[in-house]
């Protein structure tokens, strides 16, 4: 199954344009299996959510969450609702653990190679080399890493894939869509099949997806790092 596992709609804030009808028509142009709502802060009524993944039941619909914590942006899966102080890692980490939900590191390295004055990175106050780069904590506290994040750069997440690698991580794809425009560009295609939260959690767990840049080009192969690898020197 494809899946993208990062997409957002006017129901999570005014960032993104994209309705949830919009939603469903381009996920299936775009060949996707399922989408993942990862709305900023909800934005879902659970019972609008049930009835909206009801009406298209042909596509997996799960609602998951973005957080903006200190150490950057984190996907909680498991969780489709804000929680008083989950913007600090530390206590999501405690209310996902809780939920038996799964934490994903997104976009960690989102304008990581822009010059000064234009570096506005997240996580760090200046490039450095990856082997620095993969010791953040952010890391160690999430249990996966988006590698391809539609949004990015190529470069930028070839370094969050090196990342995963080097940490022995599982990747994951998504657009990071808040609009038409580029839905299912960034997807993760899983071996197993998904179609509730509950499944994806234990799809997740189980290691057996990959990430893919290549959907909309007419294939799903595994996003690679180009040789050589265009790293900070």
């Amino acid at each position: 199954m494809i899946l993208d596992l990062h997409v957002h709609t006017i129901k999570g804030g005014p960032d993104s344009s994209l309705s949830p009808d919009q939603l469903v028509s381009e996920a299936r142009r775009a060949g996707l299996d399922g989408v993942c709502l990862t709305e900023h802060g909800g934005g879902w009524d659970p019972w609008e959510f049930r009835r909206f993944r009801e009406q298209h039941g042909d596509l997996t619909l799960i609602p998951a969450l973005e957080v903006d914590t200190e150490f950057g942006h984190v996907i909680a899966f498991g969780l489709a609702s804000y929680v008083s102080g989950i913007h600090k890692i530390e206590t999501l980490r405690k209310v996902v653990d809780g939920l038996g939900g799964f934490l994903v590191a997104v976009h960690p390295y989102r304008r990581f190679f822009d010059k000064p004055p234009l570096f506005k990175s997240l996580l760090f106050k200046q490039p450095v080399p990856l082997e620095q780069a993969v010791r953040h904590e952010i890391f160690a506290i999430t249990d996966a890493i988006e590698a391809v994040n539609g949004a990015c750069t190529v470069r930028e997440n070839e370094f969050a894939l090196k990342t995963a690698q080097m940490l022995g991580k599982p990747a994951v794809g998504g657009s990071d869509a808040h609009s038409t425009h580029g839905l299912g560009c960034g997807a993760t295609v899983f071996q197993d099949t998904v179609r509730t939260a509950e499944e994806l959690l234990a799809a997740l767990r189980a290691r057996r997806y990959h990430p893919t840049s290549g959907l909309l080009e007419g294939h799903t192969s595994p996003f690679e790092v180009a040789r050589p690898f265009g790293g900070v020197q």
